[in-house]
Formats: C-alpha cells, sequence, structure tokens
C-alpha cells in the first residue's frame, strides 16, 4: 500500500514555512534562470536590450522634458537626473508587470505539481535583477562624461534595491493571486505602471510638487527613488525621513501581500 501524502496550509500568522521555501530554494534558482533564458533567446544582441529600454527612454524624456519643457533637474544634467531614476523604475515596472501575469503563465506546473506557489512570482522578481546590473553600468560611463565622481553613499545602493525589490514582490502576491480568478489583471497593470510613472519623481524633482508633496510620498517608489539618486550622485542629502514612510508602506503591503496569498493559494490548481 503506497504512503499517502496529504498537503495542509500552513498554520501561523502569515502560514508562510521558511524551512519549505529554503528546501526548494534550487527551484527559485532554476525558474529565474529559466526565465532569464526565454527573456534573450534568439534575441541579436542578448542582454543589450537591458541598457537599451532606459537608456532610450532616458534620451526621449532629455529631449522632451529636459530641452522643450525644461523640467528643473536639481542643479544635475537632466540626462543623468532621469537615467539614475529610471534605472530603479525600469526594474520595478518590469518586474510587476512580469510577476503579476506568472501564475498564468506557469498553469501547467502548477496543475501537476506541488512546491510553495510564492516561488513563481519571485522568480519574476528577480530576473530584473541581472537587467538592473547590465544597465547600472552606463551610470559610470554617465558620470565620467558630465564629470561627476561617485560618493561613498553609492555603497548603499543595495539596501534601496532591495526594499525596492520587496515592494515589487508585495505587489505581485497581490497581483498574481487576483488574476488568477479575475483575468482582467493582466490588462490593469500595464496601465497601471504607465499611470504610476507620473506620480513618481523619475522625470521630475519631488520639490515640484510644492504643498502635494505629500501625496506623491503615499507612493513607496517616491522615497525609493529619490534616494537612488542621491546615493548615486551625490548632488543632495539623503532624505531619510522619506524614505522611512516609503519602507514602512512597503513592509505592510509586503506582509499583506503574503497572507493573501497564502490565503487563496490552495485554490489555484482548481480555477487556474
Amino acid at each position: 500500500m503506497k504512503e499517502l501524502t496529504k498537503i495542509k496550509p500552513q498554520k501561523g500568522l502569515i502560514g508562510v514555512n521558511l524551512k519549505e521555501l529554503y528546501r526548494y530554494r534550487e527551484l527559485l534558482f532554476t525558474l529565474t534562470m529559466r526565465d532569464i533564458k526565454v527573456r534573450y533567446k534568439q534575441t541579436v544582441i542578448g542582454g543589450i536590450w537591458a541598457v537599451l529600454q532606459p537608456f532610450l527612454t532616458m534620451v526621449v524624456f532629455t529631449l522632451f522634458f529636459g530641452k522643450v519643457v525644461k523640467i528643473p533637474s536639481e542643479g544635475i544634467p537632466y540626462a543623468l537626473f532621469s537615467y539614475s531614476g529610471l534605472l530603479l523604475w525600469t526594474y520595478f515596472a518590469n518586474s510587476v508587470t512580469k510577476a503579476s501575469n506568472s501564475l498564468i503563465s506557469n498553469t501547467n506546473l502548477i496543475s501537476k505539481i506541488y512546491f510553495p506557489r510564492l516561488l513563481i512570482p519571485l522568480s519574476s522578481t528577480m530576473v530584473g535583477l541581472l537587467d538592473y546590473l547590465i544597465a547600472f553600468i552606463l551610470v559610470f560611463g554617465m558620470m565620467i562624461y558630465y564629470r561627476f565622481l561617485p560618493p561613498l553613499t553609492i555603497l548603499l545602493v543595495p539596501v534601496i534595491l532591495f526594499f525596492t525589490w520587496m515592494f515589487a514582490a508585495g505587489l505581485s502576491f497581490w497581483l498574481s493571486a487576483i488574476n488568477v480568478k479575475y483575468r482582467d489583471v493582466r490588462y490593469v497593470v500595464p496601465f497601471f505602471v504607465q499611470l504610476l510613472l507620473f506620480m513618481t519623481p523619475v522625470i521630475y524633482p519631488v520639490s515640484i510638487a510644492g504643498k502635494y508633496r505629500w501625496l506623491l510620498m503615499l507612493n513607496p517608489m517616491t522615497g525609493f527613488i529619490e534616494a537612488h539618486r542621491a546615493m548615486l550622485i551625490g548632488h543632495q542629502p539623503i532624505n531619510y525621513g522619506m524614505v522611512g514612510i516609503s519602507i514602512s508602506i512597503t513592509v505592510a503591503l509586503f506582509i499583506g501581500g503574503l497572507v493573501y496569498f497564502r490565503s487563496v493559494e490552495r485554490y489555484f490548481a482548481d480555477i487556474i
């Protein structure tokens, strides 16, 4: 007689079994590498696309917002100002867009075998980290061109990148889980991300918002983009108060996403 294995939902406040996630760490790595390979499979220039996306966007923004509209850039060249923001924003936007549809894209895996479903949106948010690192190289080239010396605060960039990943992952837990039942999410997310770009100080400084600055601060990416830019360029002090607000909202969203994801995870295989 074969032994019967019964899979039950995890107990606890958020129902996340860290030991189980650690045990499946190789699967997380495999899923991430698979997505990276698929991303650049049969492309002519491969990983260069990781640089071209933020770079070409920066060129367009510089020509229109920097030259025509003449948006202030806090005393630094607008190209460097916008690229330092687009670098982090591109990672966030691509991660959320891809991860929100990740469960639907892996229907065959979910319906056939058991593994922690959290690994799927998590792997999707980790794919963009490689793109970020590749595109990051261009920052040094721009600093050389504009004669900027990287400040010591550049060593703090991984901290901001980590919390940006946490924000993207938290949103992805919510969106990917909801998308299983309501497929409208795949159409809403790209529009939402595009709209959020103009509510984030990527192409303009947060100071331009004046008395409505507090509205921008409700968006965690505001604090992260501002801190990311300050850490890279060193043109102004890091606003730790703004970063603290962004981190607080991010942690709450991340935990809330985990709770919701785990509460509906057991139904994925039945309705996906």
